[in-house]
Order: structure tokens, then sequence, then C-alpha cells
């Protein structure tokens, strides 16, 4: 299970993440994605922990706790959504 990190600042660094979350366990994988384009921050990430417990913990201790001026959104991550064709036809070409 990971956890979702949103509205962050574009300066917050893996390393950053880490050491907040580390306050409620033990910190397993941090990941920030990039913009393709830019290489910069998307400012939001997300933080796999060991356990369930130390997830929960973190969610609940810092869903809207405010971090380098921001306040976070802190939930667990849903599962990447298939968004379908890129030019929103949706359909399959049947010949």
């Amino acid at each position: 299970m990971s956890i979702y990190v949103g509205n962050l600042s574009y300066r917050v660094t893996e390393d950053d993440l880490t050491q907040v979350f580390s306050d409620y366990g033990t910190v397993k994988r941090v990941q920030l994605p990039t913009d393709r384009e830019t290489g910069r921050a998307r400012g939001f990430g997300f933080v796999e922990m060991e356990s369930e417990a130390a997830e929960q913990a973190a969610i609940e201790a810092l869903d809207g706790a405010e971090w380098m001026g921001r306040a976070m959104k802190v939930n667990k991550a849903r599962p990447k959504e298939d968004k379908g064709s890129r030019f929103g036809g949706g359909y399959s070409q049947r010949y």
C-alpha cells in the first residue's frame, strides 16, 4: 500500500519526505514524479511505509498539516486509472 502526498512545495526532495514520514515508522520508498518536459517536481509524491499501522498514523497526523508553507493533502493512494484513448474516442476500431 502507498500513501499519496499532495500540495507539496516544488522544492521538496525525497530525503525531505523520508524525514517527515519516518516520525511515524520505517519508510520503505519515496517517489516524487517529475514533469517530462521541464524535469521539475510536480507537487505531489508517494510514500510507502513498512506497515499499514505506520501508514495510518502518518495519514492521520499529516493530512492538512502545514509544511514548507503549504497544507499537505495525505491519504491512501488509489490505483492509477486507465484513461482510455488519448484522443478521447474511447472506442476500438473494428474492420
